[in-house]
């Protein structure tokens, strides 16, 4: 059972470092979530480490910096870690030069133009897919006979779905679908909860694993990657996952909480 003693928010309080996934916890699409600011003036303050780790690979840590900044937060960019980055990271250790067909955004595309990969619609040696809203059938296609003359398939990572302000929408997973389904290739998910970006993560932090907490919305990706790093995990509910839904899993998060704002103790409280 998630812990809700005076000694369990004491502990949490006490942690050093903080991992924090973004949609659904920091903001939904261009609006920030009740008590955000509370929160990250409460890490500044105590002087935490903290790391906004997402598993969205559109923009590069100095976008996801402006859009924090247009909504009133000021955060330096090294305290953004994505699964573009990790994407990157992974293939330049599997395979440095290699020729890429990229669906994805801008910021996956530059993180692997940084890592020195170079992109080819004719021969690549892998297929890569990040979210993006310029999806289509023709790009579907391509990446399938792509696969088939023998490209290799990447993920940046394994969400079916994300919030936006609008509600639920499709993410990456629900994305390469179709390009599994109808190439036979089971794609390599590099987003979380794969252990690889966690380790990413948890050494950018520079904190002892058994000073660190991970907070997120979702309990397939998040809450699983904490456990299995064997960090404690806080749900919170301004996500995807709703309280009664925690029940359908085998495994609990540490915490649970309606958003971060329930993590800093009140005005003039312990």
């Amino acid at each position: 059972m998630p812990d809700t003693t005076e000694q369990g928010l004491a502990m949490l309080r006490a942690k050093q470092g903080f991992i924090c996934d973004m949609d659904g916890v920091i903001y939904h699409g261009n609006r920030l979530l009740d008590g955000v600011e509370r929160f990250v003036d409460w890490l500044v303050r105590e002087d935490k480490r903290f790391l906004f780790l997402t598993n969205s690979s559109e923009r590069a840590p100095k976008e996801l910096q402006a859009k924090l900044g247009r909504m009133g937060l000021k955060v330096d960019e090294s305290h953004f870690y994505t699964s573009a980055l990790a994407t990157a990271s992974f293939l330049r250790s599997q395979a440095p030069g290699a020729t890429l067909y990229v669906i994805g955004e801008p910021g996956l595309v530059g993180a692997l133009y940084e890592a020195g990969f170079t992109m080819n619609d004719v021969s690549a040696d892998y297929v890569v897919v990040g979210e993006t809203r310029a999806y289509s059938f023709e790009k579907i296609e391509h990446a399938i006979g792509l696969i088939l003359g023998g490209a290799k398939l990447i993920a940046t990572n394994p969400d079916l779905t994300g919030p936006s302000e609008r509600g639920i929408i499709p993410a990456c997973r629900a994305l390469v679908a179709p390009i599994e389904l109808a190439s036979g290739r089971a794609a390599y998910y590099v987003g979380k909860p794969n252990p690889l970006m966690m380790r990413h993560a948890i050494k950018r932090l520079g904190v002892p694993v058994d000073q660190t907490v991970i907070i997120g919305d979702r309990m397939d990706t998040d809450i699983i990657a904490g456990i299995e790093s064997e960090i404690d995990t806080v749900l919170v509910l301004s996500g995807v996952t709703a309280r009664e839904r925690v029940k359908d899993f085998p495994y609990r998060p540490h915490y649970i909480f309606g958003g971060v704002d329930g993590i800093p103790p009140l005005e003039g409280g312990v």
